[in-house]
């Protein structure tokens, strides 16, 4: 066991000083490219609100119903005066943009930059392009009032587990997160109820920050309905900041 321990290396045992200096070098020099991402996105986007994050599959074509459900919700969002925001790819993405980009706001893409899946769709208003995910997803965040999430693979269920934790633990404001698709999101929340729940991993009140609305129509009412009570805008108490912690 020692020996093993003796192999790993430590920053006081490395005796290649040249290619420590060209390492630290190489990590400092990309923290200014995550620096860049979040000054750009603050740039660009500090001023689109209200604004809506939708999320789904980028495998999904577009003669699939999803993709022409994605469709019709952000162009009733853009007509009413939400911006819309998607990862900028094809499927589901290129969905929200196109529904957006022919209503009456803007159509934003977050572009990432991937070896296969992610290529830029051609509805886009704004567009961003993203090195690192993390940049990306605080941008998702930060600048939505709302999330609205289609069937989609591990990178939609990161976006919509990203956004339950900050809302749980106070990291971002609470805002409505809509599930669109009960066949395809029942099976997770039934293990959400059964397993996670029961096993005492989150609260039964958890649950109530996630709502599945099939109906475009419901979703946009659903949307106004939260904001009936509450201002749109982030109440200083909210601290809209944090979610770039």
């Amino acid at each position: 066991m020692e020996s093993d321990r003796k192999r790993v290396p430590r920053l006081r045992q490395l005796t290649n000083l040249e290619r420590a200096t060209s390492r630290k070098a190489s990590e400092s020099w990309q923290m200014f490219t995550i620096m860049a991402e979040f000054i750009d996105a603050a740039e660009r986007l500090s001023e689109i609100r209200p604004a809506v994050s939708m999320f789904g599959s980028a495998r999904i074509r577009p003669e699939d119903p999803y993709y022409e459900i994605a469709v019709d919700i952000a162009r009733r969002l853009s007509d009413e005066g939400f911006s819309v925001i998607s990862g900028g790819g094809p499927g589901i993405m290129e969905a929200a943009n196109k529904g957006a980009y022919e209503g009456s706001s803007p159509s934003i893409g977050l572009n990432i930059e991937l070896p296969h899946e992610q290529s830029s769709n051609s509805w886009q208003n704004i567009s961003l392009s993203f090195r690192h995910f993390f940049a990306r997803k605080v941008a998702f965040v930060k600048y939505a009032d709302a999330y609205v999430v289609l069937p989609g693979g591990f990178g939609t269920l990161d976006e919509l587990s990203e956004v339950l934790v900050l809302i749980q633990t106070g990291k971002t404001r609470h805002i409505p997160v809509i599930l669109v698709g009960t066949p395809f999101w029942q099976g997770l929340l039934q293990w959400f109820r059964d397993t996670m729940v029961s096993s005492g991993m989150v609260d039964a009140q958890d649950l109530e920050l996630v709502q599945v609305i099939d109906d475009p129509k419901e979703i946009v009412e659903a949307i106004f309905t939260f904001y009936e009570s509450r201002d749109i805008v982030p109440a200083e108490t909210e601290h809209p900041h944090q979610s770039f912690l």
